[in-house]
This record gives C-alpha cells, sequence and structure tokens, in this order.
C-alpha cells in the first residue's frame, strides 16, 4: 500500500539533498520556460519546460508542507514555498503570454529595429 509516512520521512531525512536538486532545477527550468517563451518558440516547447518546471515546484511545496505537518515554521521553510508559488506563477503566466499573445505583432530585439527602418 502507498504510505504517505515514510515518503514525508524521507523527504524531511533528507531535506538538503532535497532542496540541492529542487531549487537549482526549479529556477533553471522555469528560466527555460520563460526564454522560450520570449523567443516565441513552438507552444509545445513552451508546455514541456513548463509542465517539468510545475511538476518540480509542486514538488518543493509538498516538501515544505512535510515540515509545515510537524510543525516546523522557520524562516527556510516560508523561503522555499515563496519560490515554488513564484515559479509555479511566473510558469503559468508564460504558458498563457505563449497562449493569447498574438505571434505577428510582438517583436523583440534586432527585428524591432528592422521593422522600423
Amino acid at each position: 500500500m502507498f504510505d504517505l509516512t515514510t515518503i514525508a520521512e524521507f523527504s524531511r531525512t533528507n531535506c538538503v539533498n532535497v532542496c540541492t536538486f529542487l531549487v537549482p532545477a526549479t529556477l533553471l527550468t522555469t528560466l527555460l520556460t520563460m526564454i522560450l517563451t520570449l523567443k516565441r518558440r513552438p507552444k509545445h516547447q513552451v508546455w514541456q519546460t513548463a509542465g517539468i518546471a510545475v511538476i518540480l515546484a509542486f514538488i518543493m511545496v509538498i516538501h515544505v508542507y512535510t515540515w509545515f505537518i510537524i510543525g516546523v515554521v522557520m524562516l527556510p521553510t516560508y523561503i522555499l514555498l515563496s519560490l515554488a508559488v513564484t515559479c509555479l506563477v511566473a510558469n503559468l503566466g508564460a504558458v498563457l503570454f505563449r497562449t493569447l499573445a498574438p505571434t505577428n505583432n510582438l517583436t523583440l530585439g534586432q527585428d524591432a529595429c528592422r521593422d522600423a527602418s
């Protein structure tokens, strides 16, 4: 049977290792989602990177909640929770922007200078 207590205990026991992986992975995948969105890459690429980033951020939220369950309320838990929520919102915003923004009206960088002349 699926035992959440064992998973929560594993998460708390290996907290440094979990956070050492999750924090950079979440930040890098969120950054990649934003870069792909700004470069107007195909929607499926943005969705893939955003999906991976959301999964990692959700795992980080669950990891923080395992600490809240046992009563550990400290500054690092709030920092990690804020980071995860910020990444979730940024990825949702990137997906919405890429989905709803017109593809031919917004240009970035050199294209804007070329179109002006």
